[in-house]
């Protein structure tokens, strides 16, 4: 998302970070459900630095990870966004986009909700040809989705993600999935 913009849906904001949020971005990156298919968890100073690293990505970049809010209540109720793939891959140079919430808010919508309204704004506002997404082949909620949201698998990228330890290589391999604006344009 731009540094300028804010995203509204019917019941979502997206918004950029502020300090206030580091709560709730805390939990997001240590809750052993929310985190189930990642191999590590942040204490809050490194919820802290990552916080301010993505606030550096936006002004760098001029999009990056944001928060989503309940537009009633304003509460974060986790966090979705584009950016780019920050390791070498076959399908890289790529810009991603990703969703994580919190417990009590899956099975809302939120996550297609939030992810369509990246789409749109990755393929009319930030011009992006292509849009990935990739998860662990077990995150099914995750790949359920990207396919809700028109992304297609493309199973000849399938991928180890790297710098995944050994005792999680349960967590290592990744598919892959994409959609081009065409693709989207045609939805």
């Amino acid at each position: 998302m731009k540094a300028d913009t804010t995203l509204e849906t019917e019941r979502l904001l997206l918004r950029h970070w502020r300090d206030e949020d580091l709560d709730a971005f805390h939990r997001l990156n240590s809750d052993e459900q929310v985190m189930r298919f990642f191999p590590f968890r942040r204490s809050r100073a490194e919820a802290a630095n990552a916080l301010e690293r993505f606030g550096n990505i936006v002004a760098e970049d001029g999009f990056g990870w944001c928060a989503v809010t309940q537009r009633s209540t304003g509460k974060v109720v986790g966090f979705s966004g584009l950016s780019k793939v920050n390791f070498k891959a076959p399908f890289t140079p790529a810009v991603e986009i990703g969703w994580r919430f919190l417990p009590e808010h899956w099975g809302n919508g939120y996550a297609t909700e939030s992810a369509s309204s990246l789409i749109a704004h990755g393929f009319s506002d930030l011009d992006l040809a292509e849009i990935v997404a990739f998860a662990v082949p077990a995150n099914t909620a995750s790949t359920k989705i990207m396919e809700r949201i028109g992304m297609r698998p493309d199973p000849g990228f399938d991928f180890d993600m790297p710098g995944i330890a050994n005792e999680h290589v349960d967590l290592r391999r990744h598919v892959y999935y994409r959609i081009t604006r065409q693709e989207w344009e045609n939805q």
